[in-house]
This record gives structure tokens, sequence and C-alpha cells, in this order.
């Protein structure tokens, strides 16, 4: 069953669906542009990025990691100040549905070549022409979905 269909057998009255780790990963698939939220010390940043899921990656302890590629700067300096980040993936259909689903994981850059070798074989491309000669890889802590049926707001009395 597609996202598409769950949402559309759901009544007004069941308007947020918690989403499971698997139907939030597979919704997460059909998308390649994320927000990537790093801290450091009292400040927060929030990156658009590409991305890409990998559910079957031998690097990763339950086979599920992101990875993104950046150039030297903000983001990849922050993350290796503080590994720890939030990553959202959403989408919006105007009066019929939506969904978000948010990772909570650690970041760390790809240093081993035998994983940059198994990232580079993802696809993974980035979105101007410049050169990001960094992979990092998000490991996820958790995952968390939910798909909304979008409408008017009931008749509050």
């Amino acid at each position: 069953m597609t996202y598409s269909e769950d949402l559309n057998n759901e009544t007004p009255e069941d308007a947020i669906t918690v989403l499971s780790e698997e139907q939030s990963l597979e919704r997460m698939k059909t998308h390649s542009v994320g927000r990537l939220v790093v801290r450091r010390a009292n400040d927060m940043d929030i990156f658009p990025i590409n991305f890409v899921v990998d559910t079957n990656n031998p690097f990763a302890e339950d086979g599920t990691a992101l990875y993104f590629r950046t150039a030297e700067g903000t983001k990849l300096f922050t993350v290796n100040l503080n590994a720890d980040v939030l990553f959202e993936v959403d989408e919006f259909h105007e009066g019929e549905n939506a969904w978000s689903v948010v990772v909570k994981g650690t970041a760390a850059l790809v240093k081993d070549t035998n994983e940059a070798n198994h990232a580079d074989t993802l696809g993974l491309k980035p979105w101007v022409p410049t050169l990001k000669y960094n992979f990092v890889r998000i490991t996820p802590k958790s995952i968390s979905g939910r798909a909304f049926v979008l409408g008017e707001e009931p008749e509050r009395y």
C-alpha cells in the first residue's frame, strides 16, 4: 500500500497518522532534499541539503544510514564539533495531505575509503556546480513520521 492509499482511507477523526519507521523511510526515499539542523554551543543552524537514504548499508549497525555531500564550511565544521543532528523531510499537497519525517541521529565525516567508495555508488550528486569532496553519514538514533489529512478546522462549539 502506498502512502497516498494510506491517507485516502482515513476519516476526519483520523487526520493524523503515526508512521512506522519503515513507512517513514519509504517516504524519505521518494525525496532528495531535506533540512539538516546542527548545533554548536548556544547557536543552531538549519541547512537545506540533498541526501540519499541507504537501507542496505554495510557500514551501519542496523543497515540504515543517510548520506550527504558537502564542501569545507559551516556544516562540516559544526558536525565535527557536535555530531548530534536533526534531519527533516516533508511533502505537502495543498488541500489534500501531507507528511513529515524527522530523524534524530549522529553525523560523521566518512573517513573510511571503503565506505566512501560505497557512498559514491548511491548516486548522490551536488545541487550546485561546486566540488563537494566530503561524504557525511547520518546514523539514525530515532526515526519518527506523521501523515496528515488536510482540511478545514472542525466546528469548535
